[in-house]
């Protein structure tokens, strides 16, 4: 069974203080790079006051996967890594992490940064709600009506859905599958109908 990912469910927001330094970290579900730069330019236009807005993303998950950062404008390295490699560690996919710096006058130099960006990424993401992704897979399964209720159960069996149903002459299915339960439904289809009905991944 495929396990999927973690995506958020939700525009998701905290804030931390660290030495009058206000950090506010907003996260967000982006599934596209073009997303992940729309949902930065929104949290820079509300708050245009802010020293820094140091961002990171996912786009996708595990070997497809697209990231990005910024340090915008704190010292090299000091806070968008630390963003990312929190992220990294997350399990989350399809996200984008947002850290806006109100500065307190405390300088609170590299290590601070780092932790300071760091803490603030943990921080958001602990309480970032969160449901799993699946990929799926749609089907066309076309049937004689005889098979219909044998074939819906078949579908409920290998963790499908029921998407549309047709009935003409004969009956039309579009049915979606978690995509590591297509073989299985797809053998199970096959010794029901003897092999008279076949399923077509759309």
């Amino acid at each position: 069974m495929s396990e999927g990912y973690l995506i958020p469910t939700q525009t998701h927001r905290v804030t931390t203080a660290v030495s009058n330094s206000r950090f506010i970290t907003t996260i967000g579900h982006v599934s596209t790079v073009d997303e992940a730069k729309t949902f930065l330019a929104a949290v820079r236009a509300e708050m245009p006051d802010a020293n820094h807005h140091v961002y990171a993303y996912r786009v996708g998950f595990g070997n497809s996967v697209i990231e990005g950062m910024s340090d915008d404008g704190e010292p090299s390295g000091t806070s968008g890594p630390p963003v990312l490699a929190v992220l990294r560690g997350s399990g989350i996919g399809d996200v984008i992490v947002v850290v806006t710096r109100y500065f307190g006058g405390t300088l609170l130099g590299t290590g601070g940064l780092v932790r300071a960006y760091g803490d603030g990424a943990r921080e958001g993401l602990a309480s970032l709600p969160t449901e799993r992704k699946i990929e799926r897979k749609i089907l066309g399964i076309e049937l004689p009506y005889h098979y219909f209720e044998q074939v819906k159960r078949l579908i409920a069996r290998h963790g499908g859905t029921l998407d549309e149903e047709d009935f003409a002459g004969d009956v039309t299915i579009l049915a979606s599958f978690p995509v590591d339960c297509v073989a299985g439904f797809s053998a199970d289809l096959t010794e029901l109908t003897a092999g008279s009905v076949q399923a077509i991944v759309l």
